[in-house]
């Protein structure tokens, strides 16, 4: 490999290890869940609140991430976010209470910017045929760091369950959930040393004035006679938007007619990508897998085969991206995936829910199942008729700690049939838009606007993402898994026919050329 391929791979290795701390942050707490609603005694809404306070804190923090990039620097910037995703590590791991909680995640959630910067700054560096590669390895870090994610929290509730002596001389039973927090800590203080030793971004330099500097950040990652070419591109289209580069001038930016094809293509899919439902499962995958009524050690196994399943997928479309092209993986994944929901709704839409004297006497252990005799032998049509049902007799309380015991002696189901469909939508997700949106945000803005267009398009994603993740427990709880993953493949349905007529081909193509592309649009 030439030697400045290998300078942009290890520049875009080091950023996007910013992608595997939000994949750790974002599925490490999926398993702290029952834990944490037992300790602080949550309600629904609560639970949201924690899961969702990072979702919360990024829609704050990608308002003025735009303006950092742009005043910063795009390095500067990175530095930041990895010392405030420390920060909030190990505030989470000490916070005695619900509120200091929230406030911890919320934290974090302002360094969830980094997917967006890093998207940036790999777009920035990387070479146009190799471009699409290295803007995915952000999205495979993502799934590397959700698939240690569950592996962690796997292997941190076997342990507590195991009555090892070491386990309770270092707590691990007390505070399983604790410790499943505390596994961010360190990769995030490795990351932050990292990001010492890339370069600032060639175009941001350019931007400044500095193409001296710029000059020599870009002989480290293409061709030397390459290089003065590029520069000329970048400052013609630098020149396109106003001379003005306050923030007021770079919002106007966004409104040139000559980005408007752009513009409505990054508002789309930045609204599509989370309104797929991916972070309802992905932040919620135990619990999501104990509807199944697989019980809670399988529901967090079921987990790690999903952390699977999104390497793999990703994997293979890091691998695909720049030889098939965005289009046809982005436009066959989303088909898939809103065929995959359509499966789930019917699965859960078919099940019952029965509890027989046996099922009744197999719960004694865990609270009075007595009081569960009024229910015995009536057939529910849907989870949420159950579950009132249950709460009627139990109180919310006992049904909410018990919820995964109840379902499991309760449901009948094709728990293989919603299973592979769960598991065909993680697939398909991740072989189409979920790496792609980033690649295209990397790709469809011109330099003049792209330090402020790429946090907007983040913050639509951010918004509705919070909402997702916000309400999705209550959601469950009172609309049904039937109702949820229909929405969900309703949506991606739409989608998909706004896309087909919007996107255009980007692959091996300069940033530059694409602008052209869409401006003529």
């Amino acid at each position: 490999m030439a030697s400045y391929r290998s300078s942009a791979l290890r520049y875009a290795i080091i950023v996007a290890l910013g992608g595997f701390i939000f994949g750790l942050d974002a599925a490490l707490i999926s398993g702290t869940v029952r834990f944490i609603t037992t300790e602080f005694g949550l309600s629904d809404m609560q639970v949201g609140a924690v899961v969702a306070a990072p979702g919360f804190g990024v829609i704050f923090a990608l308002l003025a991430t735009g303006h950092i990039c742009n005043k910063l620097g795009r390095k500067k910037a990175l530095i930041i976010i990895a010392g405030l995703y420390l920060i909030s590590a190990v505030s989470s791991v000490i916070a005695p209470n619900f509120e200091a909680l929230v406030a911890a995640r919320f934290l974090g959630g302002l360094a969830f910017t980094s997917l967006s910067v890093a998207s940036m700054y790999i777009g920035e560096v990387a070479p146009p045929n190799m471009r699409g590669k290295l803007v995915s390895m952000n999205q495979i870090n993502i799934v590397l760091g959700l698939l240690a994610a569950y592996f962690a929290n796997y292997t941190i509730l076997q342990a507590s369950n195991s009555g090892a002596e070491w386990v309770e001389s270092v707590g691990l039973a007390t505070y399983t959930w604790r410790w499943m927090l505390g596994v961010e800590v360190v990769p995030a203080a490795i990351w932050l040393v990292l990001l010492l030793t890339i370069p600032e971004s060639p175009r941001w330099l350019i931007l400044e004035g500095r193409q001296v500097e710029a000059k020599t950040v870009m002989r480290t990652v293409m061709h030397e006679e390459e290089i003065d070419l590029q520069i000329k591109s970048i400052e013609e289209s630098v020149h396109h938007g106003h001379k003005d580069r306050s923030l007021k001038a770079q919002i106007a930016d966004l409104f040139d007619r000559r980005i408007r094809a752009a513009m409505l293509l990054g508002f789309t899919v930045a609204f599509l990508q989370p309104i797929t439902g991916i972070n309802a499962i992905m932040f919620y995958a135990p619990t999501v897998f104990e509807q199944v009524g697989i019980g809670t050690n399988a529901a967090f196994m079921q987990s790690v085969i999903i952390g699977l399943v999104s390497v793999v997928s990703t994997a293979i479309a890091l691998l695909l991206i720049d030889r098939l092209g965005r289009r046809p993986l982005m436009l066959a994944g989303l088909c898939a995936a809103a065929a995959s929901l359509f499966v789930c709704a019917w699965g859960f839409y078919s099940a019952t829910y029965l509890l027989d004297s046996a099922a009744i006497n197999s719960l004694a252990g865990a609270f009075d199942s007595s009081l569960l005799q009024p229910l015995a032998n009536i057939e529910y049509t849907s989870d949420v008729t159950f579950k009132n049902a249950a709460r009627e007799v139990l109180g919310a309380e006992i049904v909410r700690a018990n919820d995964s015991a109840l379902l499991e002696q309760a449901i009948r189901i094709d728990a293989t049939l919603v299973l592979l469909a769960i598991t065909g939508f993680i697939a398909a997700f991740h072989l189409s838009i979920g790496p792609i949106m980033w690649v295209l945000f990397s790709e469809i803005f011109p330099t003049s606007v792209r330090g402020i267009a790429i946090p907007c398009f983040a913050l639509v994603t951010s918004i509705v993402n919070y909402l997702v993740q916000q309400l999705f427990l209550w959601q469950l709880n009172n609309m049904g898994a039937s109702m949820i993953f229909l929405f969900y493949a309703v949506c991606i349905t739409i989608g998909v026919v706004i896309i087909a007529r919007l996107m255009p081909e980007t692959k091996n193509k300069s940033i530059e050329e694409i602008e052209a592309s869409l401006s003529s649009t």
